[in-house]
């Protein structure tokens, strides 16, 4: 069943030239008296490639129902990084380019939400906040403490964030998964 592109909103998974897209990016523009223009900013979920596409307010997209399932984060090989069901025990790989950027909040043997489409595994979805441990970072100077000053903190992912200067080695500490800052300890 295929919605108006008005109703498109970011996030959302559509079927788009017979491959699977989700929205990153959607922008409405009306330049001056001229017919408003939508510009869709896609992801493919299965390569990971970008594509831009413009739509006037009459065309039509086709949504795409998926299923999320929780799945345990097992190990990384030569074919991606393999997870398994929750429920049912099945393993699955999904590849770096489709899960990309992500890998740097999820820890070994942590559960996340796989999104599954017609029974394949498609992408994995983050919780907004994770919790990280600091493997590396230095040691505050004296006199550093008394103002907001920030240095750098490698977490035990790889994942490397800005941590105010009293937070040591070995602290866990929240993470956002959206920005990549820091936001607590934990």
């Amino acid at each position: 069943m295929a919605i108006r592109v008005t109703e498109a909103k970011k996030g959302m998974v559509i079927r788009y030239e017979g491959d699977l897209y989700q929205i990153t990016k959607y922008d409405h523009v009306t330049p001056g008296n001229w017919r408003a223009i939508h510009h869709l900013y896609l992801k493919h979920l299965k390569t990971g490639r970008q594509k831009e596409v413009r739509m006037n307010t009459s065309d039509q997209i086709e949504p795409v129902y998926l299923d999320a399932r929780e799945a345990q984060y097992l190990f990384k090989d030569s074919l991606g990084y393999t997870f398994m069901d929750n429920e049912n025990y099945e393993q699955f790989v999904l590849g770096a380019e489709v899960i990309g950027d992500a890998m740097q909040y999820i820890t070994d043997n942590s559960n996340v939400t796989v999104v599954f489409c017609e029974g394949e595994a498609l992408t994995v979805q983050l919780p907004p906040i994770v919790v990280l441990e600091v493997v590396e970072t230095e040691d505050a100077a004296r006199g550093d403490t008394v103002s907001n000053v920030q240095k750098p903190a490698k977490c035990s992912t790889g994942l490397v964030i800005k941590v105010p200067a009293h937070i040591k080695q070995g602290e866990k500490v929240k993470v956002s998964t959206d920005a990549g800052e820091f936001m607590g300890r934990a």
